[in-house]
């Protein structure tokens, strides 16, 4: 039980630090540049690539589904003769 405490605190910590530094990121960057309003000419790239991501991690996790509900990933026993 102690090695899943262990891991689970760092884990719980590592998303805290990412959590401090991408806030840190999100309101440093309002001050760089022109600000927020910089960054207008790339959302159409940004929403694009989520799309493409959201599709494709929707493709993969429906093919795991099919080839385990269709017997694809069962161990195959050659001494099975059926």
């Amino acid at each position: 039980m102690r090695k899943h405490a262990l891991v689970l605190s760092l884990a719980f910590l590592g998303l805290a630090a990412f959590a401090v530094f991408a806030g840190w990121a999100f309101f440093e960057g309002s001050k760089l540049g022109g600000g927020w309003r910089s960054l207008g000419p790339i959302w159409p790239y940004v929403a694009g690539g989520l799309l493409v991501v959201g599709a494709l991690t929707g493709f993969l996790m429906w093919l795991a589904f099919y080839s385990a509900n269709h017997g694809y990933d069962d161990r195959f026993d050659p001494d099975d003769q059926r």
